[in-house]
């Protein structure tokens, strides 16, 4: 097996590795009763513990760049309109819309940094573009409908998230680092008002912010 086949099934496992951590989000957020932003929080200040200790071991040294600044703005807005959507919508809808990302990165990467895309990405994107239709349309009368525009946004601000290194001074892990940073402190005035500290809702607490988050980024 040729090192460039291992090195792409070797990035596959990690897609699917970091689809299945922030697939678990959306079932966590429901089962914890407190406030989306006190959610965000919580989630959030654990992620930068986790995301700090890496840096520590790996011997990263954390700086501040335009580049890590709008990093970290698409950190803090993927991840705080993720969990708002969750509350707003189902886990499901809040889920698979985030996963719109892909159609804004391309578009995104066609108007901005002058990429054309290929007619396979356009294809793909117009796939994904109908099944997002489907759930506005299926959203329509339910109630759900605000939570699943902000799901889109949050795929907006998600796919940023993955266009970080084309950003000048980029840094992924320093923009995680100021994104989960933001999270927790925008989210920590709701987050010291929760009475509800179940093991459930801590669990899930724990599990959003080392599993799903340490991990995915």
């Amino acid at each position: 097996m040729s090192a460039a086949l291992k090195s792409n099934q070797k990035g596959l496992l990690l897609v699917f590795a970091a689809a299945l951590f922030m697939s678990i989000g959306g079932l966590c957020v429901k089962m914890i009763p407190w406030q989306a932003l006190s959610i965000n929080s919580f989630r959030s200040l654990l992620s930068v513990v986790v995301l700090l200790a890496f840096a520590r071991l790996s011997h990263h040294r954390l700086r501040l760049s335009p580049g890590v600044l709008l990093g970290g703005l698409a950190v803090f807005g993927a991840t705080t309109l993720y969990t708002v959507a969750n509350k707003m919508t189902t886990a499901g809808n809040a889920v698979l819309l985030q996963f719109t990302a892909p159609i804004f990165v391309i578009l995104f990467s066609w108007l901005v940094f002058r990429e054309k895309p290929h007619r396979r990405d356009i294809v793909a994107c117009l796939c994904v573009f109908g099944g997002g239709c489907c759930f506005f349309l299926d959203s329509l009368g339910s109630g759900r409908l605000a939570g699943d525009v902000v799901a889109v946004i949050a795929g907006v601000s998600y796919c940023w998230v993955f266009m970080m290194n084309k950003l000048p001074g980029a840094d992924p892990l320093c923009s995680a680092i100021l994104g989960h940073g933001l999270g927790g402190l925008v989210g920590l005035p709701s987050l010291v008002q929760e009475s509800q500290f179940t093991p459930t809702a801590l669990t899930c607490g724990v599990l959003l912010g080392v599993v799903q988050m340490g991990l995915a980024y």
